[in-house]
């Protein structure tokens, strides 16, 4: 209760989703359906980075170079 480091709620998936959600409440919708995809795999890469504490920028640089970070496993 009193480590405010801890999030206000455990549950993940649901702060993955939420920017989805309000971007399509803001704009209405996607054009096209490759929109979405693009949007979403970014997502998800952003997400992924921030959990294993690497840095987002640097590393979608290297993504976009073609040498992606490879997360560690648990």
């Amino acid at each position: 209760m009193t480590d405010l480091c801890v999030p206000f709620d455990n549950h993940q998936a649901e702060r993955d989703l939420r920017l989805m959600k309000v971007r399509a409440k803001i704009s209405g919708c996607f054009r096209s359906s490759a929109a979405v995809d693009r949007v979403c795999q970014i997502r998800s890469d952003v997400s992924t980075l921030r959990k294993q504490g690497l840095p987002i920028l640097a590393s979608l640089a290297d993504a976009f170079r073609g040498q992606p970070p490879v997360p560690a496993l648990a």
